[in-house]
This record gives structure tokens, C-alpha cells and sequence, in this order.
């Protein structure tokens, strides 16, 4: 199913407010700021701090 472009339009990092951006293979949203790339757990991006990954 994916994300929701209207969705995804609103998201933004919780550290740093920069809107995120959909990753390549639709895993995650990534934080082009701090890098930071949150996952997508059954279609629900998780835009927990703890919850994501720095990216290289």
C-alpha cells in the first residue's frame, strides 16, 4: 500500500523539523539534516528518536 503522499508531505524529523523523504526501497524516511532514517513498520512511519537509524 505505501505511505500517503499528502502524509508524507507533513512528516517532518522530530529532532531537527526538516521534512523527511522516502527511502529508495520504501523502509524508512530519512532526515536529509541529521541523517536520521525512521522505519515503516506495516505501512505507519515510527517517528521515534529511538526508533531510528543514522544513515552513512
Amino acid at each position: 500500500m505505501g505511505i500517503d503522499a499528502k502524509l508524507l508531505e507533513i512528516l517532518a524529523c522530530p529532532q531537527c523539523k526538516t521534512p523527511v523523504e522516502l527511502v529508495d526501497n520504501s523502509s524508512g524516511l530519512k532526515c536529509q539534516t541529521c541523517k536520521r532514517i525512521f522505519p515503516i513498520k506495516d505501512d505507519i512511519p515510527v517517528m521515534l528518536i529511538d526508533e531510528a537509524t543514522m544513515a552513512d
